[in-house]
């Protein structure tokens, strides 16, 4: 029995104090905050993990600087807040980067006006990074010589934080921290109608989607993070709130690296908004997007593409434009955005942000999370552990250690044993960072697992498919601890293989069915023809279930 089917096995066993529906950011944070706090909690969604917007974000982690021109100054310094606390406590995933702003000609600001908000934006931010500076057209072009600075008035270099590995990946690190508290999870189990009897116990009907067995999960809270879905999953359990969504859609584009540095090339996009150039190892991910939508359910069209392309084609000095022949992959995904319920149906998404709001239904003992953003995830967790609580979920323990990387003691002791392995010396070409830090970074304490298989066998620290950074010591521990039930769980979320690689690579490699073999056994044709060839929307649609 794998760890899935022990999980879905205790699920329906048991009375959870909280069941969390969906593994987004939202749920990770709040199904971690509450385990470490002693809760017994289940977390379940209907795809896999970080599955839906949360593994289709820009990987930036910012404290909004663009809401200063609304006048949100508290959501700001929350914001900025929230940003430096993920650098302090999670320094090998979450780091400072630079951003590099052109401001055209005819631009609503002069160049010195958003030089001054920059500032601003740092006094909010309280210091913690490097301070702004203003660039004239001549300095920027020869800060970036690929900006085409000849409708240029100047630009403002400042900071924010971007995450080392993808989105989806920093979601995940949040489920393992809470299944190492007690937390029940299970991925590709889709939540139905929920029933809430005279006792106070909520009787939730679940599909395993896997199987399409039926299943019942019995709890005293319902947290609903089911992000997009957060208002169908309402609706179907009679919960009336005074918050809703609306959706924007958002897209990006991964091209081969259209620059050399490693600052963030920030420019505002013909609809007014920020437009960014991002590094991604030897890839650029360029975007976004922002389009009104109605349903979540949305995808990438050929106007999306025309736009990014148009706008990093006018903005950039490249030897040829970019083409979707160099569209390596594609992001797309809503941002879930509140509202109040009587908002009208034309909306300012330019202007929306994307704060979060915490809804409760006190009588029936259910939670609804409304928007929310990947930086401002630590404050959701604290904020479900107190309105749980205030429900009459008893929290055994106090204390923020529920998130944040293993102390410096446990690193040293880990490092020392990769250094007599030489894992420092087997560095990748896109970062130059070392396999040693990788793999802490992925895999925290639990890495001492990871170098037990090189230990045993230093062919081990090879890569499992050449030419990516997925390496042989970590398929192990990615089939028995990761609940991987698909390649896209493994290409896309577990590790962003397919973000960067080409699809034809993958599907040229012979190690692709061989590591096929590893993960799934008999079944190993079927999850390669689905992936390389198979209708993957099809397969991961919720049939309606969150």
């Amino acid at each position: 029995m794998n760890l899935r089917q022990k999980n879905l096995q205790q699920l329906t066993e048991s009375v959870l104090d909280v069941l969390v529906v969906g593994g987004g950011i939202n749920g990770a944070v709040s199904a971690a905050a509450l385990s470490a706090r002693g809760a017994n909690v289940g977390l379940i969604d209907a795809r896999d993990f970080a599955g839906f917007t949360s593994q289709q974000s820009s990987n930036l982690i910012w404290g909004g600087i663009k809401y200063l021109e609304s006048y949100e100054f508290k959501l700001v310094a929350g914001l900025c807040k929230a940003r430096n606390t993920l650098i302090k406590n999670y320094p090998s995933a979450v780091q400072e980067i630079r951003f590099l702003t052109t401001i055209p000609g005819g631009f609503r600001h002069h160049p010195r006006m958003v030089w001054a908000g920059a500032w601003l934006y740092w006094l909010f931010g309280r210091g913690f990074t490097r301070i702004p500076k203003y660039l004239s057209a001549t300095r920027l072009k020869r800060a970036q010589p690929a900006i085409d600075t000849s409708k240029c008035r100047g630009g403002v270099e400042y900071s924010d934080a971007y995450l080392q590995d993808n989105d989806a990946r920093f979601v995940f690190n949040f489920i393992r921290t809470a299944m190492g508290k007690g937390c029940l999870v299970a991925n590709y189990l889709a939540a139905g109608k929920a029933r809430r009897e005279h006792d106070g116990v909520w009787k939730v009907q679940v599909e395993d989607k896997l199987n399409g067995k039926q299943l019942q999960i019995r709890c005293r809270t319902i947290v609903n993070a089911a992000g997009a879905f957060v208002d169908q999953f309402n609706a179907r359990n009679g919960i009336e709130t005074q918050h809703k969504h609306v959706f924007s859609k958002g897209v990006h584009l991964i091209v081969p690296k259209v620059t050399e540095g490693k600052r963030v090339l920030a420019f505002f996009a013909d609809d007014g908004r920020l437009f960014f150039a991002i590094p991604m190892g030897n890839r650029t991910c360029i975007g976004t997007t922002d389009t009104p939508v109605v349903d979540p359910e949305t995808g990438v069209t050929e106007s999306d593409r025309k736009f990014i392309l148009d706008n990093i084609n006018a903005r950039l000095d490249l030897p040829r434009p970019l083409s979707q022949d160099d569209i390596i992959a594609e992001r797309c995904g809503v941002r879930p955005l509140a509202v109040g319920n009587g908002a009208e149906t034309e909306v300012d998404f330019l202007h929306l942000s994307r704060k979060h709001i915490i809804e409760v239904c006190a009588d029936q003992s259910y939670l609804s999370i409304f928007g929310g953003k990947l930086t401002d995830c630590l404050n959701v967790g604290d904020e479900v552990c107190k309105k749980v609580a205030d429900l009459g979920v008893v929290l055994r323990f106090d204390g923020p250690d529920w998130f944040g990387e293993p102390a410096q003691r446990q690193y040293d002791i880990y490092r020392g044993r990769g250094l007599t392995m030489s894992l420092d010396k087997i560095k990748f070409e896109d970062t130059g960072e070392s396999l040693l830090l990788r793999l802490w970074r992925r895999y925290g304490i639990d890495a001492h697992e990871i170098l037990d298989e090189i230990e045993r066998d230093p062919s081990q620290a090879q890569p499992a498919i050449k030419g990516t950074a997925l390496y042989r010591c970590e398929i192990k521990y990615l089939a028995e601890r990761e609940m991987i039930c698909s390649l896209e769980d493994l290409f896309n979320r577990r590790t962003k293989i397919g973000l960067v690689t080409p699809v034809e690579t993958l599907k040229s490699s012979k190690a692709t069915m061989k590591l096929c073999r590893t993960l799934f056994a008999g079944e190993a044709q079927e999850q390669y023809d689905r992936y390389f060839h198979g209708d993957l929307n099809h397969f991961y649609s919720s049939s309606g279930l969150c």
